[in-house]
């Protein structure tokens, strides 16, 4: 089955968000029709309560590329998504397109994760891959990189994504708020909402550990 054809079947089955995204049916004769969650009540009202319309699934990357304050939203996981917005799709394969352009590859992960053919990177395993001036992050200590978790990752920090990798195989992340965090905005059953999922640390995971791990090194060479 495509994955458009899943995304209608979650939807028909009770899933109506993914990230800080709403999914609605059947508006003003439109077969779907996505905002932010938080505009929820003004796409229902006669003209979509004044939001600004698109038609079709092309404008979705320029609405998540600015934050409201129109900083540059470095990832599409972050939950700063701008408001005042109604996008009207004509078909599945539409909203498909839409879905990954506001949070790309999350469906996909999502479906495999269900299919339990979601393949995991940990983060030993993704630092090691690391070259050129990157390369010192293979270098963080384990305690450094659970730190990071914490101050980084999370609500609390504006990721909305759920962290599915470890340290190493044997190295799980420490308990913590961002660890915890199950990858819905809101207070959403995991039946109503996609969760955003992190099958990777992310670039800026990475930087950040290179950024550590090269203070380690100066705090150990300095005493």
């Amino acid at each position: 089955m495509s994955t458009a054809l899943e995304l209608r079947n979650l939807i028909r089955s009770g899933f109506h968000r993914i990230g800080q995204i709403l999914f609605q049916t059947d508006v003003y004769g439109y077969p779907y029709v996505i905002c932010h969650h938080e505009d929820a009540e003004l796409s229902t009202e006669p003209a979509f309560g004044g939001l600004d319309v698109y038609h079709g699934p092309e404008a979705a990357r320029e609405i998540s590329t600015y934050a409201e304050d129109g900083t540059y939203r470095f990832t599409k996981g972050q939950t700063n998504l701008k408001r005042g917005w109604v996008m009207t799709l004509e078909n599945e394969e539409d909203l498909r397109q839409a879905v990954d352009q506001f949070y790309p590859a999350c469906l996909g992960l999502f479906l495999a994760q269900r299919d339990g053919t979601l393949d995991v990177q940990n983060l030993r395993d993704k630092l090691n891959r690391q070259t050129g001036m990157y390369r010192f992050a293979r270098t963080v200590s384990d305690a450094g990189a659970q730190q990071l978790v914490q101050t980084i990752c999370g609500p609390a920090h504006q990721c909305a994504k759920r962290i599915l990798w470890k340290i190493d195989e044997n190295t799980p992340l420490d308990d913590s708020e961002a660890s915890r965090f199950k990858g819905i905005v809101g207070d959403l059953p995991e039946t109503a909402a996609i969760p955003l999922l992190c099958r990777e640390a992310c670039n800026h995971f990475v930087a950040e550990c290179r950024r550590v791990a090269k203070a380690e090194f100066e705090k150990k060479d300095g005493a």
